[in-house]
């Protein structure tokens, strides 16, 4: 296995979050009373619990480097994330960026920002 680095990110309730990312493809590989893991393909993403947190106050994030970016934006939509500027859970298009790479946007149920970026 190669180095390689997995965000952990909060779950107000990990059956829900479970749900959630299963919907988009990935499926459990660990869980128990105090952490679990998801992964899809090469994408790992790990969860504590955090029952308290209050998704419009969240700050955290982060990337998803993909390989085809607009299939898995197509999953998500499918998957039934509405296009909107508020609320949780939510898409944003992927754009052209200024320095150029192609970047969409996901917001999880628990106010996560996931930067859905063209590899």
């Amino acid at each position: 296995m190669t180095d390689h680095a997995t965000p952990n990110l909060p779950s107000r309730d990990f059956a829900a979050t479970s749900t959630f990312y299963g919907a988009l493809g990935f499926q459990e590989d660990w869980r128990d009373g105090g952490w679990m893991i998801l992964s899809r393909g090469d994408l790992t993403l790990e969860f504590f619990p955090y029952p308290e947190l209050d998704p419009l106050q969240s700050a955290f994030g982060c990337c998803l480097r993909l390989d085809d970016l607009d299939a898995f934006y197509a999953l998500c939509k499918a998957a039934g994330l509405p296009e909107s500027a508020t609320g949780q859970p939510r898409l944003h298009p992927p754009r052209l960026e200024p320095w150029g790479g192609r970047v969409g946007f996901m917001v999880d149920p628990d106010g996560t920002l996931l930067r859905l970026i063209q590899n």
